[in-house]
């Protein structure tokens, strides 16, 4: 025993007090009520007293009259101790001490007078007895024991056969057989079977008999038999032992058990007279045999399946046939009645689920309901239990069905009157009858709509404890449709009615529930049943013969097979089509057309199974090469976005698996939203849209629709509604939204870690394009209050959601747009006021009302900093106007309008349609067309009131507080390029957006330097770019391009669109715009030079990114160029340049890298097809200058106008972007600006640069020379002006042109030769522009920090450094110059080395315009007078110099330093010592004089004695270079480079070389 009852203590303490304990210890076990436990505690408690004394603690007198005091406690003591001992005498006999043998048998002696012989001897063992002298001796006791039981168990008790007689028999068999149907009763019956035995000596078993036989044959009197056999009967045993004999009978080979024995044998079961146990093992065959024959039946199954899958030899598959054929012979061979299945069949149908169940339990799972007869019996039990809570709460409106009879028997199981007893019996026998419920179509569909009337009831239940109570009865209906429901669908053949019934209950499950069934009936079920092994392999065995046969020709036929299979084995077929599309991806459009044959449920299946294919964890989303996406998925996907369009499949699971992706970092299977969003939404994302296309885009969405997409996407009302729906419903729109926004990042730094840069870039893109495809359908599809209550503000989107800025303006632009359209109707209903001007107002009212708030939430985006430029309203106003509110697309329109109005006259053409359909077409093309035409209208109105109200705007939008290049700096960094490769549509409208600023005449914003930001230095740009945003980049700068080059096309436009715009003016830091000084705009033909520069610069970094060798560049630089073809290159030398490189890549990459060998010829065949219309760079812009006046066309390009002024303390302040960006435009003003100063200052000027590359001293004798030469250009300058008036902008300056033609002239006396230098030094100039802008932008920062010191000197000095303004770099010794001359080659591929000076003189220019912010009026002096003056000037200007230079030195040294840090390479410093350091020297020459502003008069001298010093100055010019720069003019011929550049400038020697 494992627990001591009895403490050691008692025992040690015996007589003192262990005794008294003890006895109080059994009076309280016998006070307590007799139990088990009771028994137990009392077993115990004697045992180990008696052992205690056994092992001799304890004396046996004084045990045994303990013992004998016990034994009166309760009556059955006495059995309880025998029991004991019985105990004990086993124990003791086993043990090998003697002793305590010895003390038992003394113990039991002592004990004789408590416990009666009769049970000692029924218990103890023969020897123990015999010990004891209870019986004499163990072997004659042991034979006596033999014998009694062969008497009473195995002996027949004799009747006397002879005695009995056969007319007693025949009285029974008569008794029994008589008609039940009146006032007879089993009583009466019973009372004259004991006479006929008691008179006729019948034998009572062979009585019992003949009734059972009689009762066989009569078993539906049930009634009449049970309870005369249950009066009969005096023992279980003996009946069951009959029964089972009649059993026995039955089991031939051939025998065949007749069901009315199988029914008694029930009906005695159900009434509990005899036990299922006693009878069970009279049945045959064994349980053993069961088990094997059911293994048996699975491995078959198993084979079956693997011979439908593998591939068979014809000659295997006549074997195959044999084998077959003698299996089959083998089961003809009938086998034995399976008496088991009989006796249940049996029970079931009278109702006795109990011993049914326990039969059931004895064998293997569904191997009893898998014989059609149990289970139909099964199923008609079910159908009696849940007959009146179905009649109750499921039967459907207008449906009969046959009443049923309920069982009359009293143990049968209780009918279900509510859904609580469902769960009594109901959900049991489902369980058993598993997939067999397929035997009985009609309970299947009472079943499933007892489940659907459940849930009805389970959704609208609204107290939490009964719906608490009806969560375990949902958790059974889930069960019964996994184990029942959906495996027993798989074995009905084709039946779309259960499908459809099925789906009416399956749809109130959430989607979660029903795609873990779809997983377990796919995954699970068909492995666990025989019979769905084999249907599995036939499903799959016929999907693959239809789909071998699928083609787009017999669609229809095939669907209906692929519906007929489907209906019963979704999963199966599904699983294996899907396969199939993986692989060949031209099966999608046939597969899609033959799903339409398909049922509800096998829709919502089809969502399932594809959810599951795409997160096989199995298949990889890559490629083997890693750098793109694995075909499969794109399949699949396409997929997806046909079928869910087509077909109404619920998107919940698909949608929700997306974000849970991206939820977890993986970007991949955006490529199923994407497609989704295309088909269902007819809202397409793709960057190679055509112009027309994109145009329409810009519209409104009728237009969109029409002209804005590839295909012609109609009837996507629906399925958009649909995909609306279930964004809507499961709330996913702002959380897809936002999980693609920090996606994009995330592709980049979390997700592309270690993948390869094409694939990173790829998946940047298609997360990118998905978001703003996405993005559109929400804008398109949602109401304005959907989409106001779930996207937050933009503040909100960027500090909390971490949104990138661009998609969070990208997502609230669309609220903002419905949010002022809602307000202006508002406004427009509180005054009824229909004019225009009450309109705008309105609109405008409504704009600042929802705006403000924005204004100050974008304030939290940015720095501080920023807004000292940049207006908040500027930066809203910009992210949230789109295409639409700027321009209003009218070709667009009037091209679908047009295509409509050509429909139609189609329609009426077409003689073979039938009239009703051509009144359709007709009527909805009309409907189109007027559809267009008032949206058209609508957006007229819309971009008038936007235009007005930005016009309104315009003056608050840039404060400018540091320099306009700060602002420009930031509009571009935070508007612009996150803007333009946002979207395609985005990328015209940050060109467009540009050009309305400029349009709207906006202060503080130079046009000039944007454009020149913009076209610059773009390789940075290019080379972060992915694919699809260089596309996007390359169409912003195309637009760029196409409005510089309108401007640049046409001098008329030039004029009226730039000519009096503040946007072109040259004072960067001018803070307004008086609009009436032309001299600080940029003027038509130093335009056209800008416009050249930038078309160089854009050569240099396409030539640089091609020569990189990185793919990103090439691939990238590719695309932008082909993007900007139609506008770039015009310039032929550029156009070659290009040619020559991508030729060049053509050969490198056509065997490595096969996609920048395609993109690369492609470009390559389209820029040869430009070729004629490229024009040659002097037709581009004028490198001989037009025939000017005396004053501005002598001036503008002569070689003398390049030194530095002195600048004013807030121009010098400005940085060195700005300088550079504009140096090229600034050289118009210097030309007006110095043709109305002082003579004197130009011949300063001139000496200065003809001395300053070679011995850099002034040269005495130039004084006469330059006066004559002055006089004589002057003259001859003149005389052209009044041949050509206005032939230039300069020439329309105004009244100061006037008095100068008033001015008589001596130009005959100008020399041709004269003319003709100065014309080759203009040609040289103009060259010059494109190759010294690197090193101009280093030396103009010096020259403006220089300077700023000498503003001080006042305005005498400003006057001297306006002239100084007119000078020219000129050539250098030849070590210096070739030198510089090859480097540069090398870096520019170019040829002008004297653009340089053409640049500084822009900005010489520009400088000088902008002192002229400092008046100095002065009187009119002598001309005499003025020569005087212009000599000593230039005296005072060469000793200043002198004096500066050291000082000058220093501070280049230290601005050279400065400018490192800015990344200037090596050849732009060289550049800037060279042509920098000797200007910057001639820019202190200059001496006070009088103001820019003198009177007419003045301005018109001072014009005579210029031109005379330009003249003058052209012939020392061009004896500076002499032989030695001739000689390396040849060897850079010979080296066959662009020789343009270099002719002109040896030209220009030589004329030099001559002078000296």
């Amino acid at each position: 025993m494992a627990a001591l009852i009895l403490p050691t203590d008692w025992i040690k303490n015996w007589d003192k007090s262990g005794k008294n304990e003890f006895l109080q210890f059994f009076q309280d076990l016998a006070g307590k009520p007799s139990s088990d436990e009771f028994v137990k505690d009392l077993q115990t408690a004697l045992y180990e007293l008696c052992w205690h004394v056994i092992q001799g603690n304890l004396k046996v007198d004084v045990a045994a009259g303990l013992l004998a005091d016990v034994m009166e406690l309760r009556d059955d003591m006495p059995s309880v101790l025998a029991d004991v001992f019985c105990i004990l005498d086993i124990e003791t006999g086993c043990l090998e001490e003697k002793h305590k043998r010895d003390h038992f048998t003394q113990l039991v002696g002592a004990c004789l007078i408590c416990v009666p012989d009769g049970m000692l001897k029924e218990r103890l063992d023969p020897e123990t007895l015999e010990s004891l002298g209870l019986i004499k001796q163990a072997q004659q006791f042991n034979q006596k024991i033999v014998k009694i039981k062969t008497k009473l168990f195995y002996k027949q008790q004799k009747f006397n056969l002879l005695r009995e007689e056969n007319e007693g028999y025949a009285k029974l068999i008569t008794e029994l057989g008589q008609d039940l149907s009146g006032n007879l009763t089993s009583h009466l019956v019973l009372e004259n079977i004991k006479s006929l035995i008691g008179c006729f000596n019948l034998d009572p078993n062979r009585v019992l008999d003949i009734i059972l036989e009689v009762y066989e044959c009569r078993w539906e009197q049930d009634e009449f038999f049970i309870p005369l056999i249950k009066s009969y009967m005096c023992e279980h045993q003996t009946l069951c032992h009959m029964l089972g004999f009649k059993f026995k009978f039955h089991q031939e080979p051939n025998g065949e058990t007749p069901s009315s024995l199988y029914h008694i044998a029930a009906a005695l079961l159900q009434h509990n007279l005899i036990a299922l146990e006693d009878l069970y093992v009279h049945l045959l065959p064994l349980d053993s045999s069961i088990v094997e024959e059911h293994k048996r039946e699975i491995l078959e199954a198993k084979q079956i399946a693997r011979k439908l899958t593998m591939v068979v030899v014809p000659s295997e598959k006549t074997e195959d046939k044999e084998k077959e054929k003698e299996k089959e012979e083998e089961k003809n061979e009938k086998p034995p009645d399976n008496q088991k299945l009989g006796l249940l069949e049996a029970l079931l149908r009278i109702g006795d689920w109990q011993h049914a169940q326990s039969i059931m339990d004895q064998m293997p799972a569904f191997y009893a309901t898998s014989h059609k007869a149990i289970a139909i019996a099964l199923c008609q039990l079910l159908h009696l239990i849940v007959e009146p809570l179905y009649r109750r709460a499921a039967v459907p409106k207008g449906a009969k069905g046959g009443l049923m009879t309920p069982l009359r028997s009293k143990q049968a199981p209780r009918p279900a009157e509510r859904f609580d007893d469902l769960s009594r019996d109901v959900f049991t026998m489902l369980c058993y009858l598993g997939p067999h419920l397929s035997h009985d179509p009609i309970l299947f569909a009472k079943i499933v709509r007892l489940g659907k009337s459940f849930m009805k009831e389970f959704q609208s239940e609204s107290r939490q404890d009964t719906k608490d109570r009806m969560d375990s009865l949902l958790s059974c209906f889930l069960s019964i449709a996994d184990q029942v429901l959906l495996p027993s669908l798989s074995l009905m053949e084709c039946n779309a009615c259960m499908s459809e019934e099925l789906w009416g209950f399956f749809k109130l499950f959430p989607y979660q529930h029903r795609y873990r069934l779809y997983g377990q009936w796919k995954n699970e079920t068909y492995g666990n049943h025989p019979l769905l092994v084999k249907i599995k392999a036939q499903t799959v065995d016929r999907a693959k013969y239809i789909m071998k046969r699928l083609t787009k020709e017999n669609v229809k036929p095939s669907g209906r097979q692929i519906g007929k299979l489907s209906h019963s084995n979704p999963t199966i077929l599904f699983d294996y089509i899907l396969s199939q599309i993986q692989w060949y991806d031209n099966l999608i459009t046939p597969v899609v057309d033959s799903l339409k044959y398909l049922t509800s449920l096998n829709y919502d299946v089809l969502a399932y199974c594809i959810i599951e294919a795409l997160a096989n964890p199995e298949k990889e989303k890559m490629k083997h090469d890693d750098t793109t996406i694995s075909s499969w998925l794109q399949s699949l996907a396409s997929l997806c976005g046909a079928v869910f369009r087509k077909y109404p499949i619920e998107l919940a699971g698909l949608l929700q698996y997306v974000t849970n992706q991206l939820k977890a970092g993986k970007s991949f299977d955006l490529l199923i939203l994407k497609e989704v969003v295309q088909k269902m939404a007819g809202i397409e994302i793709t960057d190679e849209m055509t112009v027309e296309q994109l145009e329409a885009m810009t519209g409104g969405e009728q237009l969109k629709a029409e002209g804005g997409y590839f295909g012609q996407i109609r009837n996507t009302k629906k399925s958009s509604q649909r995909l609306k729906d279930a964004l809507l419903d499961h709330e996913l729109a702002l959380p897809l939204c936002l999980l693609m926004a920090q996606q994009r990042n995330g592709v980049v730094f979390s997700e592309g870690g270690e993948k390869h840069l094409k694939l990173v870039g790829k998946l940047y893109d298609q997360c990118h394009d998905t978001l703003v495809q996405f993005g559109g359908f929400l804008a398109s599809n949602l109401s304005t209050e959907d989409y106001i209550k779930r996207v937050p503000s933009v503040d909100v989107l960027c500090n909390q959601f971490h949104t990138p800025h661009d998609a969070a303006f990208f997502l609230s632009r669309p609220m903002y747009a419905h949010q002022i359209l809602s307000k202006y109707d508002e406004l427009k209903k509180a005054e009824k006021g229909n004019r225009q001007q009450q309109k705008v107002h309105k609109y405008i009212a409504a704009c600042e009302q929802i705006m403000a708030p924005v204004h100050e939430a974008v304030v939290s985006l940015h720095l501080p900093k920023v807004w000292d430029d940049l207006r908040p309203q500027f930066y809203a106003t910009f992210w949230s106007l789109t295409m639409y509110d700027l321009a209003v697309p009218h070709n667009a329109y009037d091209r679908e309008v047009n295509k409509l109005k050509m429909q139609i006259k189609a329609i009426d053409e077409n003689t073979e349609m039938p009239l009703n359909k051509k009144k359709k077409e007709k009527e909805r093309c009309t409907a189109l067309q007027d559809k267009l035409q008032e949206e058209e209208k609508k957006q007229l109105e819309h971009v008038q009131r936007v235009l007005h109200r930005l016009k309104l705007e315009k003056d608050n939008w840039l404060l400018a507080k540091s320099t306009k290049n700060e602002t420009i700096t930031k509009f571009l960094q935070l508007c612009i390029f996150p803007r333009c490769v946002f979207s395609a549509i985005d990328a015209v409208y940050c060109a467009r957006f540009v050009e309305l600023v400029h349009q709207q005449k906006t202060p503080n914003f130079c046009t000039l330097l944007c454009y020149d930001r913009v076209f610059s230095d773009i390789i940075y740009t290019v080379a972060s770019c992915t694919e699809n945003e260089s596309r996007r980049y390359g169409r912003f700068l195309c637009c760029m391009l196409e409005t510089v080059t309108r401007w640049h096309s046409d001098r008329a436009v030039y004029e009226k669109e730039c000519g009096n715009y503040p946007g072109f003016l040259t004072i960067f830091r001018a803070s307004g715009f008086d609009g009436g000084n032309k001299a600080d705009q940029l003027d038509y033909e130093n335009f056209r030079h800008v416009v050249h520069k930038w078309h160089y610069k854009l050569t240099k970094a396409s030539v640089h990114c091609l020569e990189t060798g990185e793919y990103t560049h090439i691939r990238n630089i590719l695309i932008v160029l082909t993007k900007i073809l139609p506008w770039y290159p015009k310039v032929l030398n550029l156009g070659q340049a290009l040619e020559c490189r991508v030729h060049k890549i053509c050969q490198e990459e056509k065997e490595k890298r096969p996609d920048l060998y395609a993109l690369a010829m492609g470009y390559s065949g389209q820029l040869k097809g430009r070729k004629v219309h490229m024009v040659p760079e002097n037709e581009f812009h004028q490198k001989e200058q037009p025939v000017r006046s005396a004053t501005s066309g002598s001036l503008q390009n002569g070689p003398g106008n390049t030194g530095k002024p002195a600048v004013t303390a807030a121009t010098a302040s400005a940085g060195k972007a700005e300088e550079g960006a504009v140096e090229d435009s600034d050289k118009s003003k210097d030309k007006s600006q110095a043709a109305q100063k002082a003579a004197s200052k130009n011949s300063t000027a001139a000496n200065k640069v003809s001395s300053s590359n070679g011995s850099s001293t002034p040269n005495s004798t130039k004084g006469s020379k330059e006066k004559e030469d002055k006089e004589k250009t002057t003259k001859e300058k003149k005389e052209k002006k009044e041949k050509n008036p206005g032939s230039t902008p300069e020439a329309k300056a105004g009244g100061k042109d006037k008095q100068k033609e008033e001015k008589p002239t001596d130009s005959k006396e100008k020399t041709p030769k004269a003319d003709k230098d100065k014309r080759k030094d203009d040609k040289k100039e103009e060259k010059s522009k494109i190759d010294g802008k690197t090193a101009e932008k280093e030396w103009s920062k010096e020259r403006d920090v220089s300077n700023d010191s000498k503003t001080k000197e006042g305005s005498k000095v400003e006057k001297s450094a306006g002239a100084g303004s007119m000078k020219s770099l000129v050539p250098r010794s030849e070590g210096v110059e070739s030198d510089r001359e090859q480097k540069r080659r090398k870096l520019d591929t170019h040829s002008s080395p004297s653009h340089s000076s053409a640049v500084k003189d822009n900005l010489n220019d520009f400088k000088d315009s902008a002192s002229k912010h400092h008046p100095n009026h002065s009187t009119v002096l002598p001309k005499s007078k003025e020569k005087d003056d212009e000599k000593k000037e230039s005296d005072k200007s060469r000793d200043r110099s002198n004096e500066r230079e050291k000082k000058e030195d220093r501070k280049d040294r230290k601005r050279d330093y400065s400018n490192s840090d800015r990344e200037m390479s090596q050849e732009a410093k060289r550049r800037k010592d060279e042509n920098g350091m000797s200007s910057s020297k001639h820019s202190k020459s200059a001496s006070p004089s009088e103001s820019p502003h003198s009177n007419d008069k003045d301005s018109s001298k001072r014009s005579k004695s210029t031109s005379k010093d330009k003249s003058d100055l052209a012939k020392p010019e061009k004896t500076s270079g002499g032989k030695k720069e001739s000689r390396h003019d040849k060897e850079k011929s010979e080296k066959k480079r662009d020789s343009t550049g270099a002719k002109e400038e040896k030209k220009h020697h030589k004329s030099s070389e001559k002078h000296r």
